[in-house]
């Protein structure tokens, strides 16, 4: 079985359970095409059969996993059409938040963002993969908090845990580390400057990049 963990802060195991795949899939530990057995699940995660099995049950809901009966589960791969959903989703969310954050944020708040970016540049230098992903997430995420947007940050957190299992987009087309450091940065200095219209403009453009990657790696497959 994959290295996965409970995290400290979730509601009930079965939450725990959810969220452990989930950031297992977006390390890459649980990987597309393969059949993981719901009671090692359990016994790796320290949790009884019946709250990794509700965790798993939440997961196929969400059409993140599927239940294979008798023999365990398997993560699914997102299609096209789900990569376009999800990047319209965050289309219409993330966009505004920057604005706020750009206008509403307060200085303590735009100096973690400037932190945040310069940990994907220092990553994007070194050719860090592992730590580059888990900073640009971390980023993302600030943006979504500062903007006063919680609840959104979690959603866009679980829709980013689907499309991790295109694997990372530095991989395809010649997209390399510092490109994707490259389209946050006027992202970045837009907040900085509490420019709202620019930091709006400039996420949106960051996202349609990315959708128009990753529609074209899901067709490719």
């Amino acid at each position: 079985m994959p290295e996965l963990a409970l995290p400290p802060d979730a509601q009930s195991l079965a939450d725990a359970v959810a969220q452990a795949v989930r950031d297992g899939v977006a390390a890459g530990e649980l990987v597309p095409d393969t059949t993981y057995s719901v009671y090692q699940l359990a016994d790796l995660l320290g949790v009884s059969r019946s709250p990794a099995r509700e965790g798993l049950l939440r997961l196929a809901e969400a059409g993140l996993i599927e239940i294979r009966r008798n023999r365990g589960f398997r993560v699914l791969p997102p299609s096209a059409h789900d990569i376009e959903e999800i990047i319209g989703i965050r289309l219409a969310l993330e966009p505004p938040a920057a604005r706020r954050a750009a206008e509403q944020g307060t200085d303590e708040q735009h100096t973690a963002v400037r932190a945040a970016l310069q940990a994907m540049a220092a990553a994007a230098q070194r050719g860090d993969d592992a730590s580059f992903w888990p900073a640009d997430r971390a980023l993302h995420d600030l943006l979504l908090r500062t903007a006063g947007r919680p609840r959104t940050a979690a959603i866009i957190e679980r829709l980013r845990s689907t499309t991790a299992l295109l694997g990372p987009p530095s991989t395809a087309r010649g997209r390399t580390l510092a490109d994707i450091h490259a389209e946050h940065e006027p992202v970045v200095t837009a907040v900085l400057d509490r420019d709202g219209a620019a930091a709006e403009a400039a996420m949106r453009a960051h996202l349609e990049a990315t959708r128009d990657l990753l529609t074209g790696i899901r067709v490719d497959r």
